[in-house]
């Protein structure tokens, strides 16, 4: 969009929060970048220039906006709606892949060299993955800088850099005050934060890229309906991995450097984020699998537009915009969960799942909850015994089969995931019908295109709505839906008095 030069003028004059994350404007006569929805009085359109990212526009020597904060806009929905090479890398770079693996490992990640990736990024992005990189682990920094009591060196590693020269310099270029003069303007009582802005607590625990709390606030587009999103997680939580307590959803992470527990409560204006991690370091990976389960960097606008082109869906979206997908923090996990769920109700599933993490997750401490396990990776699962799990034979054999391929990485459901091989590959294992690879492609690998019309639920809301119902007849109808058909999902389904749509009181 960046290169629609009258459109983002347009955009920027009127202050279009919409717009945030889809692009960033440069001011060439102050030399900062802000936000489209920056509050100050707009420049003249001669002294714009537009970049496609804070890491492009960083690289061409502008700083960032003090009042906007652009670096904490929602991100790019364009990253969760493309499954080409360039949106691979993106969510891969916000996992933290570079700063612990570096740019080879990104590229063996995506199973191409170091040079197209580099020159892929810098075509559509005019920034390569270590500028990307770059911006994000500022974010990070800026972020501990303004909302904890860490030293500065602490802060340095735990937010990806290889030293405190390096993490100096990237915040006075990044922001123009170093990392001393960054928290010095941050008030003793911190009023209610803007939109987008990170606000905190102080951290806990031990000093150093060990343990931590920080309270946050996660930006999304506005609108976002929270009924079904949250309704869904609540609804199918895994008893010891999950819960809902006192208006938050709360779940367990297992994260690189080590594990951490999330604390998720909407908003009308933001997802309040309190995260308790074991190691700092994985601050910024912790944060970008919220968001992603969350759905939050979705565009509603130009989904629930499409959508309204329908007259029979039009109804549903008017009643309640800003549904998202409700997706998920660990994709092997949603795959075993997704076995364990086939041909049950919710409350067994549940059962399945609860059983498997007993057995074999890892214990973790909740002094603030229920909290008692994380989920077991594939690695850990490996050595299961089929014959202790309370299931038919069949679905044992599909079970091992998925937890077989994910442990030995010939089946790869994570950021990197090509969507339409991971379906080819899901559909050769034992098992594994449409409905299963569907669900695990909408949920899992975040195919906003991702469709159920053999769901015994969209199949009735379909037949109650007017539309057709069958299977063939419902895929075809749909196809004016494309490539939101995800969301239309989420629509019909919540037309349903299943618990999943509703938040419990």
């Amino acid at each position: 969009m960046h290169t629609d030069t009258e459109r983002c003028v347009r955009a920027v004059q009127s202050k279009d929060a919409r717009f945030d994350g889809w692009f960033f404007t440069a001011v060439v006569t102050t030399r900062i970048y802000c936000r489209p929805s920056c509050p100050v009085v707009p420049p003249k359109p001669e002294n714009m220039t537009f970049y496609p990212s804070a890491a492009a526009c960083q690289q061409a020597g502008f700083r960032a906006c003090k009042r906007c904060r652009p670096d904490s806009s929602p991100g790019s929905p364009e990253w969760n709606q493309r499954a080409d090479l360039v949106a691979r890398a993106m969510r891969l770079i916000g996992d933290g892949v570079v700063d612990r693996d570096g740019v080879p490992g990104l590229a063996t990640r995506l199973g191409y060299s170091t040079r197209q990736v580099e020159r892929h990024l810098r075509a559509e992005l005019g920034a390569g993955p270590l500028a990307l990189a770059r911006a994000q682990r500022a974010q990070t920094a800026r972020l501990l800088i303004e909302t904890t009591t860490l030293p500065m060196a602490e802060i340095a590693f735990a937010a990806g850099f290889a030293s405190i020269r390096t993490f100096n310099d990237t915040v006075r270029e990044v922001f123009a005050l170093s990392p001393g003069e960054l928290r010095a303007r941050v008030p003793k009582r911190l009023p209610a934060a803007a939109d987008g802005d990170v606000r905190g607590s102080t951290v806990s625990g031990t000093p150093g890229p060990a343990g931590g709390t920080l309270a946050l606030r996660l930006p999304f587009r506005a609108p976002l309906h929270p009924d079904n999103l949250f309704g869904h997680l609540i609804a199918t939580a895994v008893p010891g991995v999950e819960e809902w307590r006192d208006g938050a959803y709360r779940r367990t992470l297992s994260l690189p450097y080590g594990h951490g527990i999330v604390a998720l409560t909407p908003h009308p204006d933001h997802i309040a984020c309190r995260l308790s991690l074991t190691d700092l370091r994985d601050l910024t990976i912790a944060i970008s699998r919220c968001r992603r389960m969350l759905d939050l960097d979705a565009d509603p606008a130009a989904v629930d537009g499409q959508l309204r082109d329908d007259p029979l869906l039009a109804p549903l979206v008017d009643k309640a915009p800003g549904r998202r997908v409700p997706r998920t923090v660990d994709e092997a996990e949603f795959a075993v969960r997704a076995v364990l769920g086939q041909q049950v109700s919710t409350a067994a599933a549940r059962t399945h799942a609860a059983r498997l993490v007993t057995a074999h997750g890892r214990p973790v401490e909740d002094p603030d909850g229920g909290l008692t396990h994380l989920f077991p990776t594939p690695d850990e699962l490996a050595a299961l015994d089929p014959e202790t799990l309370a299931l038919p034979r069949s679905r044992r054999t599909t079970l091992t089969t998925l937890v077989e391929h994910l442990a030995d990485g010939s089946l790869r459901l994570g950021p990197e995931s090509d969507w339409d091989e991971a379906r080819a590959r899901l559909t050769e294992l034992p098992g594994f019908g449409p409905w299963t690879v569907e669900v695990i492609a909408m949920r899992a690998l975040g195919d906003p295109d991702a469709f159920l019309p053999s769901d015994l639920g969209i199949r009735r809301a379909a037949q109650e709505l007017g539309l057709p119902h069958t299977p063939a007849a419902l895929t075809a109808r749909a196809a004016a839906w494309r490539p939101w058909r995800a969301y239309a999902v989420q629509y019909l389904w919540a037309t349903d008095a299943h618990p999943i749509n509703f938040i419990p009181a």
